[in-house]
């Protein structure tokens, strides 16, 4: 029993040292997402608790609030593509370039204007008076600033969207938007000669609501 009562107590040890480890690496990494070294922090930490909690219930029957599950080390390390000084294996750049083109048709130019405007009024402060919107391409502009930056913030009854395309590719470097002039309107969408096209998805807005509308008859 008091071999079982030190293997215990070094086991107890092992998790404390574990913990603070881990507090040590989340720390260090300031925030940083799929941080190397805490994720093999965390590794050590979750098998060190799954130690104890196996001693503790052979010993007494017992167990820890901690519901975890033993990880194996050698996977851990594929986690992030490999042990430290392992070349990782993984083929594909780490680089995916989404390119984006869809066209609208204006059916009416004062009620687009009136839509920026009012998403205009809700995002200045009561006091100001808001500068007027001056054409369709700054009303676009507006409504894609007042939204999310992407192209649902242009699904609106004032624009009738026509077709449009994505393209995804492999690129070798991430565009750098200060090498352009702001009023450049190919450079950035512009494919390097290295860069690789994985596929183009043609999208098609009417041609899906004729037959949706085929469907429901």
């Amino acid at each position: 029993m008091t071999d079982q009562h030190g293997e215990l107590d070094a086991a107890l040890e092992r998790v404390i040292d574990a913990a603070r480890a881990h507090l040590a690496a989340v720390r260090a990494a300031q925030g940083r997402i799929d941080d190397d070294a805490v994720w093999q922090a965390y590794v050590t930490l979750n098998n060190a608790s799954f130690a104890y909690d196996e001693q503790l219930l052979d010993a007494f029957g017992e167990v820890t609030p901690w519901d975890v599950e033993s990880i194996d080390p050698d996977e851990a390390d594929e986690r992030f593509g490999g042990a430290e000084g392992v070349e990782a294996t993984d083929p594909h750049p780490r680089v995916i370039s989404v390119r984006q083109r869809r066209d609208y048709r204006v059916p009416s130019v004062s009620a687009l204007i009136r839509a920026a405007e009012a998403a205009r009024r809700e995002g200045t402060p009561e006091e100001d008076e808001p500068a007027a919107v001056e054409g369709v391409g700054e009303a676009v502009l507006e409504l894609l600033q007042s939204g999310d930056g992407s192209l649902s913030a242009l699904d609106v009854p004032e624009l009738e969207p026509l077709d449009g395309v994505v393209m995804v590719s492999e690129v070798g470097t991430p565009v750098d938007l200060e090498s352009f002039d702001d009023d450049d309107p190919v450079g950035p969408f512009q494919p390097a000669a290295d860069d690789r096209l994985v596929g183009r998805l043609d999208e098609h807005p009417f041609l899906e609501l004729d037959e949706e509308h085929d469907h429901a008859h």
